[in-house]
């Protein structure tokens, strides 16, 4: 079952690149006394991911920011290498980039998207949502889970 509003993030280690390599990150130390903006994507690097998704909050970030988000956060099934590459690639310097390396905290939110057929398997569902202190506010899943509709940061700015 997937994760609903007014439910509570579930525990989760991820990962994230430091000066010194992949650090693992609980989402404790994410969301606990935080107002976060998380937003998914299926892949780092793929066409919709890159040209429309995660470019939106780039350009949205310091609006974000200025709505009294404490971070916006990207997650993806890929590694901390990549996901690091990525958003030095996209200059997402304010942007806290995810690994969900093994898809555990995605299949504990109940958001995965099987992708086989497009030679990826398992990833994310693209979605956005609104998190404070742990608690979903706002939950926006693309009704595909691939589009690129309900998850921009051109909503998410609508809703904080």
């Amino acid at each position: 079952m997937a994760i609903r509003e007014g439910d509570r993030i579930p525990q989760a280690t991820l990962r994230t690149m430091t000066p010194e390599g992949p650090k693992p990150i609980t989402t404790d130390e994410i969301f606990a006394g935080k107002k976060v903006v998380l937003f998914a994507v299926p892949g780092a690097f793929t066409p919709g991911c890159s040209q429309a998704h995660l470019p939106g909050y780039v350009v949205h970030a310091d609006d974000i920011l200025a709505k009294g988000v404490d971070t916006i956060a990207c997650v993806s099934v890929n590694d901390a290498w990549v996901m690091d590459a990525w958003g030095k690639a996209q200059n997402a310097e304010k942007i806290l980039m995810l690994a969900d390396g093994d898809a555990s905290f995605t299949r504990a939110l109940g958001l995965e998207l099987d992708a086989s057929a497009h030679g990826l398997g398992v990833r994310s569902k693209r979605y956005s949502m609104i998190v404070e202190d742990g608690v979903v506010k706002k939950l926006n899943v693309e009704p595909d889970g691939a589009g690129i509709q309900v998850s921009t940061a051109e909503v998410i700015l609508g809703q904080l």
